[in-house]
């Protein structure tokens, strides 16, 4: 091995950001981000940048180390066999580790109609297309909202306090992950800010049109505006390098977060499935298995034995506008308990918890190697991780 040692990191998102930044703590690492953008984005603010209530950008240099080279530019291919990444602009880069932290966005929709008039929200791009629609449509024109997941909710209720005429439709149960108790509240909220929620079997979507969008159970919905929160897909960068994925297409590993292809690439955020089973999408769980796949680099490089990622989630959280949020608390392994927390106490705690994802990142690249998070307690994850463990080693 050279004098250095090369890691270089695909994706600049919280994953990829909290990876580089831990991995600094180890002298003779040169670490390389690359990410198609110059700026780091904050998904959990997308649907303000949408209303008009967050800029949903913040500098780099505000969170990644120093030492740590970002270069602009998308990963073409990875070569595993060669150690190697082909960028967008053809440059080659040469690495003795490799973080997958490609990050996610919405799949291309199967239903007809929705690729060409429905607006995603999942990318900055689609955030700042579908900002830039809303502008040029009248305050008085409707918008629809498909999708009764989190991004759905939230952009709803976004809109409505804005004043748009908002109507969600959820294709099923609105916020699924709830407990009972937070989704009355979560209906309560949407229903005083305006939103027509229409959730159930029926409510599934069919077809969209420019002007409306067809239901299972024969019901159109009109409006001027069609926004698409539904389904979830990551790069197929994976794919096409030939190393192994789930059925989405994110990086099998073992519980390490090492791919079982290759001891020499680990993988972190949306875009890893450890032992093909994959952590709920979050910001929080996305830094937290960023931190844990530079500790496996770093256990390699020290010719040391990795450790199983023990990661639980908290809470979700879910804003309902500026002014109101639902907090839900979630047991270790992954489900919704009765306790949340509504209204204004909501709120605050999803300001402070958005707010937390871009610190953690900024206290991360000052001291390197302090990010801590809450263990789990196993029965989500696979009943033997030595096994697995030993496998990669």
């Amino acid at each position: 091995m050279s004098e250095h040692t090369d890691v270089v990191v695909v994706g600049g998102g919280y994953a990829g950001v909290m990876a580089a930044d831990r991995l600094v703590q180890r002298d003779g690492l040169r670490v390389t981000v690359v990410n198609p953008r110059p700026d780091f984005v904050p998904r959990l603010r997308l649907h303000q940048f949408v209303a008009g209530t967050h800029d949903a950008v913040v500098d780099y240099r505000e969170i990644l180390a120093d030492g740590v080279r970002l270069v602009v530019d998308t990963v073409a291919a990875i070569d595993a066999a060669g150690r190697s990444v082909t960028l967008g602009s053809g440059r080659v880069l040469g690495y003795d580790y490799l973080v997958y932290a490609a990050g996610s966005g919405i799949a291309r929709p199967s239903v007809p109609g929705a690729a060409e008039f429905a607006y995603p929200v999942a990318t900055l791009e689609a955030a700042q297309q579908l900002r830039a629609v809303l502008r040029g449509t009248s305050a008085q024109a409707s918008v629809t909202v498909v999708g009764g997941g989190p991004t759905g909710i939230e952009t709803a209720a976004e809109l409505a306090e804005q004043g748009r005429r908002v109507t969600l439709v959820c294709g099923g149960v609105l916020g699924p992950y709830l407990h009972p108790r937070a989704r009355r509240t979560t209906v309560e909220r949407l229903v005083r800010l305006g939103v027509t929620v229409l959730d159930g079997p029926g409510t599934r979507v069919t077809a969209v049109t420019r002007d409306a969008v067809a239901l299972l159970d024969g019901r159109e919905v009109v409006g001027a505006v069609t926004v698409w929160t539904v389904g979830f897909g990551v790069p197929d960068l994976a794919v096409r390098s030939g190393l192994r994925t789930d059925a989405t297409g994110r990086l099998l590993t073992d519980e390490t977060l090492t791919s079982v292809d290759d001891q020499r690439i680990v993988a972190a955020g949306d875009s890893a499935a450890p032992s093909d089973l994959p952590f709920r999408m979050s910001a929080y769980a996305a830094g937290c298995l960023g931190a844990h796949a530079a500790d496996t680099v770093l256990h390699r490089i020290a010719g040391e034995r990795p450790e199983a990622v023990d990661l639980s989630l908290p809470a979700m959280c879910i804003s309902l506008g500026r002014r109101a949020a639902v907090f839900q608390l979630a047991h270790k392994d992954d489900t919704a308990m009765r306790l949340y927390v509504g209204g204004r106490a909501g709120a605050r705690l999803k300001e402070l918890s958005c707010a937390l994802s871009v610190k953690h990142l900024a206290n991360e690249a000052r001291r390197p190697g302090t990010h801590r998070w809450l263990g789990g307690d196993g029965r989500r994850r696979v009943s033997d991780t030595s096994a697995v463990v030993d496998r990669a080693l």
